[in-house]
């Protein structure tokens, strides 16, 4: 990438305090680019990232929002407009997950798991797609799972929700082309938070199922989405790229 190939574009990313946003945030601005990070609930760590970005010499703001609400990101996505600027790029990295036996499955825990992974994909989205077709330029990056693409009986809600992000972006690539780019990255077990939440003992038996025999890093996942914004990938859309170290292989 050349040096400050984003320098003049304002980046939104959700999720952004921690594990694959946060190392999105400080990628994006590593190349230029002034940065949103957007949290839920911690402010300190939000606060963290936009210390770091600015030490980078970009502008920067942490953004509260809700992403499953809808007037949340309408708010948001005003503040951040008015902050730094129209939206150019954005990446749509909140997200939960939970394993959970399908015979203690509950309809609550799957209208919540889809609202914030599936809604805080879509509200984003859509919040800003319109802006980006009128200035004739946008690049959206969603972040997926490889759960997505495999059966997951022990994360039927999360493997769902995560199915559905993939098809709506590829969705959403043909419906706003060609002035917006939109793909997906798929990421295996990552050293974050989320991943780190299973246990070491599942962490190591799904590193060894992988090609490369370890787990993944939040920068690592980070910089294929950064390919995705830039014009390497001017190219391509509406795809989903799998970053997991060989656990699972497209055709």
């Amino acid at each position: 990438m050349n040096a400050k190939e984003l320098e003049g574009k304002t980046a939104l990313v959700t999720g952004g305090s921690r594990g694959i946003g946060r190392a999105t945030c400080l990628a994006l601005a590593r190349e230029g680019a002034r940065v949103a990070v957007n949290y839920v609930s911690n402010a300190k760590a939000a606060r963290d990232v936009v210390a770091e970005i600015e030490r980078c010499g970009v502008e920067a703001m942490a953004v509260q929002a809700d992403v499953s609400d809808p007037d949340s990101v309408a708010e948001m996505v005003k503040t951040v407009e008015h902050g730094l600027g129209s939206v150019d790029l954005l990446v749509t990295s909140a997200g939960i997950a939970r394993a959970e036996h399908h015979t203690k499955m509950s309809f609550e825990n799957w209208q919540r798991m889809l609202s914030i992974n599936v809604d805080g994909t879509y509200l984003p989205v859509m919040a800003v797609k319109d802006g980006m077709i009128d200035r004739d330029y946008g690049r959206i990056v969603c972040i997926a799972s490889i759960a997505g693409l495999r059966a997951r009986g022990g994360m039927i809600t999360y493997s769902t929700s995560k199915a559905a992000v993939i098809a709506f972006a590829r969705s959403c690539a043909e419906a706003f082309g060609p002035a917006v780019r939109v793909n997906c990255v798929a990421p295996g077990l990552i050293e974050t938070d989320m991943g780190s939440s299973m246990g070491q003992e599942s962490m190591k038996r799904l590193a060894d199922e992988a090609f490369l025999k370890r787990i993944g890093q939040p920068e690592e996942i980070a910089e294929t989405v950064l390919f995705l914004l830039s014009e390497r990938s001017s190219f391509t859309t509406g795809q989903t790229f799998v970053a997991d170290g060989g656990r699972v292989t497209l055709p």
